[in-house]
């Protein structure tokens, strides 16, 4: 049975709402605050593993920038409605797609300097209605992790792999399993922007790619015509919840719309001007939904990277409160979270830490303190031992440099 992540929160406080901030805007607790920065610390570092640009753009832009984009003719029941300022109206973002095009254009580009990855974890919004607002998993401000890539037609299809393949090592870290991926394509209508000729390279580059990393991953490529986005083809990675319910967890997009607006440009080899393809890519996706489908998937005892808090240090009487601050001193100095909890019967605190979903929790008494070493419960992996302080470290160390899910006790 899967367990609801709104309901995990009453025990974890991952995130607080408030009739007064308003609804579908909820506010990260300290908690969730270190589950979305190690998040947002993976987004920045598969991006820069593929030579991803950090840029930063704002969250508001001119209504005249909606207009261009196209999104205020598509998007316009979701967006939130203009604010006059002076001459200017001014509007929440939808998407952060229109600035990283404003940045692509602020210089002169040449062949020779593509292809450009743009990375920035931005906030956009949508417009949602109070009575779909839901949790994390639907929100009026959502914080993306998002790249747009501008290259040459004839890089697509190594963009496409390397856009594939980082969402797929993602997803892999994270633990949540993807069921499919769905390659978006066309159909016979005539809503698609773009020409017949753009379609069909976009589309055979997308299969190619799609066939050659999705063979090393076991996975299948499941064609969907008339799926596509208006503006291109597209890859979605699908999963499934506890509850059987597919969604989509990240994108990799062909975009010729935004070129197209925006006036784009590279010089090419022979001199003259040329229309560059942009590619959205997404890897691990939208801070707020990624959040609640790992609450979710693990039952709230996230990967050991993954938790709030590491280790709760519980000394068993006032006589060991010295050792226990030691121990967890030593656990935040190697950049471990920690705690020492002296509240209440060591009954009372060890179920709070299990509530709390606590990665390890560690009792020092006077045994402990005589042979340097802690009562270690691992609640995820079953298992209750005795083991030395220095090992103890060791083993935390290597399981958040590493990102693995528990500590390997095996060691």
């Amino acid at each position: 049975m899967v367990v609801d992540h709104r309901d995990l929160n009453l025990d974890m406080d991952i995130f607080a709402t408030d009739p007064l901030a308003g609804s579908g805007l909820p506010m990260w607790l300290p908690a969730g605050s270190v589950i979305r920065e190690e998040l947002q610390k993976l987004a920045k570092e598969l991006a820069a593993a593929d030579g991803c640009l950090g840029v930063f753009s704002p969250v508001l832009g001119k209504r005249a920038l909606y207009e261009r984009s196209g999104h205020l003719s598509k998007f316009s029941q979701d967006m939130f409605p203009a604010m006059q300022m002076g001459d200017d109206e001014l509007m929440l973002r939808p998407a952060n797609c229109p600035h990283h095009a404003l940045i692509y254009a602020s210089a002169q580009r040449s062949y020779r300097e593509l292809p450009l990855r743009f990375n920035e974890l931005a906030a956009m919004f949508r417009a949602e209605r109070s009575g779909v607002v839901s949790g994390l998993s639907r929100v009026r401000q959502i914080n993306l992790d998002d790249t747009h890539v501008f290259c040459r037609p004839d890089q697509v299809l190594h963009e496409a792999e390397l856009g594939l393949r980082a969402a797929l090592r993602a997803q892999e870290i994270l633990g949540l399993p993807v069921d499919y991926v769905r390659l978006s394509t066309r159909d016979d209508s005539s809503t698609w922007l773009g020409t017949d000729a753009q379609w069909e390279h976009a589309q055979e580059n997308l299969r190619a790619a799609g066939q050659s990393v999705l063979d090393e991953h076991g996975l299948k490529l499941v064609e969907a015509p008339g799926e596509a986005a208006f503006y291109g083809p597209k890859f979605d990675l699908q999963v499934k919840d506890g509850r059987d319910r597919e969604e989509t967890i990240a994108t990799v997009q062909l975009d010729f719309n935004q070129p197209q607006r925006f006036g784009l440009t590279y010089v090419g080899a022979d001199g003259s001007e040329h229309r560059p393809v942009m590619i959205h890519r997404g890897t691990v996706g939208s801070m707020e939904r990624v959040t609640a489908a790992l609450l979710e998937r693990y039952a709230g005892r996230l990967p050991f990277w993954l938790s709030p808090i590491h280790i709760t240090v519980l000394p068993v009487s006032p006589d060991q409160d010295g050792a226990a601050r030691t121990l967890a001193d030593k656990a935040r100095h190697r950049g471990l979270r920690s705690q020492v909890d002296h509240n209440g019967s060591l009954a009372a605190r060890v179920r709070n830490a299990r509530k709390t979903r606590d990665h390890l929790i560690a009792a020092i008494g006077p045994t402990e303190i005589a042979h340097n070493s802690v009562q270690i419960t691992d609640i995820a992996s079953g298992i209750r031992t005795q083991v030395t302080q220095e090992r103890l470290l060791k083993l935390m160390d290597d399981a958040y440099r590493n990102r693995t899910t528990a500590l390997n006790w095996s060691l």
